[in-house]
């Protein structure tokens, strides 16, 4: 590319949708424009919940058609998910989905071998059933793990199809709760423990390390002149969106928004302590030697799948609705893995407050204001518990990602945690994609400078609190005696 702005392709896999993005940068811009958008759609098979990796893939490669010439090429995705391949490298089946039901009570069987206590002091992960770690206990012994001469998460295997080099990029590999944040390497002790062979990983990467060069067949399919770069970046989707928080000092809060909601801070060190895994806080790795130190919420899948249920109505005219409906009247616990599994959304969320002795909430308006109000309150706990735990105080709450479009739901965060809330960007994780791309080009600095850059090219929107804090007390203290 000529000029003194560059073109990068972010491909930004989302659990629901797929994009390719192109950022161009330059010195004091940068500018995100969307080349092909598709849908990611898992697949029920006799066996289980699978992914759609080929169709995925074919999405990839027609967004680069789309998105033209480019200087280099970053993948990011959900985490802990991941491809077998075989000795010739071909792969030996769909990735299982993190939501099939395979890892159901495989935890327990893990713990007997090595305590979840001692498990979080190596790991620092905090629990969900379904981290990587626990679905290879529950692969073995099947065929295709007997079989198998390498692991590749997610977003690793893409880059290997599209430049047939193999890696596995540290932010993501730290969600398989198989690394030691301290080390920022392999957590071997565990491994060995639970006959977990680390040789089956490719090399570890770092986001900005280069990942190879497009092949020639992908070059023909595409349309693109080679070569090509594919860099390393936060290939965990949510170390892309943390990248890209558009904060002006250490004193922020967090809340990447979407599908899942990731609250918590940025750390210099992890937090290992018994009361930090009590409290199901993860310390996940970020970009250079951060820790991201968050606990995982439901998120907007809960509006999502009642969409889903509800046929898809008009969601601005639903929330305009919501929001005329009585404040905090039913919560429900937007952490509970009650509500992980898809399907009967709406009948499970009138359950559970029937079962907490709430008000049943029965207009569409209704659920979907029990939603929100219930995640601004998980997002204000996260947020108030990462502060105490971590030692660490917040000024403001940056909420970045898709739920940055829900006025609502960020105006009753701000409410919740009695604190500012700064929202945007929305495609967070597609911009700390392409700035690390820059970065590795050498037309951002570090990462003080890529917030800068992002600060004075994004739009974002400032909600103040209201009405005092007094009445969400009084909703945790209602939903913690349920």
């Amino acid at each position: 590319m000529s000029g003194s702005v560059r073109s990068y392709a972010a491909v930004d896999l989302g659990a629901s949708s797929g994009r390719v993005m192109v950022g161009r940068v330059g010195p004091g811009s940068l500018e995100l424009s969307e080349a092909h958008r598709f849908p990611n759609r898992p697949v029920r098979v006799p066996e289980g919940l699978r992914w759609d990796i080929l169709g995925l893939y074919a999405g990839v490669l027609e967004g680069l058609r789309a998105a033209g010439p480019v200087d280099s090429v970053g993948i990011d995705s959900w985490a802990v998910d991941y491809g077998l391949l075989g000795a010739d490298g071909a792969l030996l089946g769909n990735p299982v989905h993190y939501r099939d039901s395979r890892t159901e009570g495989v935890a327990e069987k893990v713990w007997a071998t090595v305590p979840a206590g001692e498990l979080y002091a190596a790991t620092g992960l905090q629990y969900a059933p379904f981290n990587t770690l626990y679905q290879l206990a529950a692969a073995r012994g099947t065929a295709q793990l007997a079989q198998a001469k390498r692991l590749l998460l997610i977003p690793d295997l893409l880059t290997y199809w599209l430049t047939g080099e193999q890696g596995t990029e540290l932010t993501n590999a730290s969600t398989t709760q198989l690394v030691d944040p301290r080390t920022r390497d392999w957590a071997h002790g565990v491994a060995e423990r639970l006959d977990i062979d680390l040789a089956l990983f490719a090399p570890l990467r770092r986001p900005g390390d280069p990942a190879g060069v497009l092949r020639p067949e992908v070059l023909a399919e595409t349309g693109l002149t080679g070569p090509v770069a594919v860099t390393a970046v936060g290939s965990h989707d949510t170390a892309s969106a943390v990248a890209a928080v558009p904060a002006g000092d250490e004193r922020f809060a967090y809340i990447c928004t979407g599908t899942w909601s990731l609250a918590g801070l940025e750390l210099d060190a992890p937090v290992l302590t018994e009361e930090s895994r009590a409290a199901n806080f993860t310390n996940e790795l970020g970009l250079d030697g951060t820790v991201r130190y968050l606990r995982n919420i439901m998120g907007l899948w809960l509006l999502q799948e009642c969409l889903r249920a509800w046929g898809g109505p008009d969601l601005d005219e639903l929330l305009t609705e919501a929001a005329g409906v009585p404040a905090l009247r039913s919560v429900v616990d937007a952490g509970d893995a009650a509500f992980l599994a898809p399907g009967r959304m709406p009948e499970r969320i009138a359950e559970a407050c029937r079962a907490s002795g709430q008000p049943v909430p029965v207009s569409r308006a209704e659920v979907t204001r029990c939603i929100l109000d219930s995640l601004a309150l998980a997002h204000c706990k996260a947020v108030e518990d990462a502060q105490r735990l971590a030692g660490r105080p917040a000024d403001v709450v940056h909420v970045v990602g898709g739920g940055t479009r829900n006025a609502l739901l960020c105006q009753l965060t701000a409410d919740a945690c009695g604190l500012p809330v700064v929202a945007g960007p929305t495609e967070a994780a597609a911009l700390g994609n392409v700035l690390v791309q820059a970065r590795a080009h050498g037309l951002v600095g570090d990462l003080a400078g890529m917030r800068r850059l992002l600060v004075g090219t994004q739009p974002l929107t400032r909600y103040e609190p209201r009405g005092g804090t007094q009445r969400w007390r009084a909703a945790q203290d209602r939903l913690a005696r349920t």
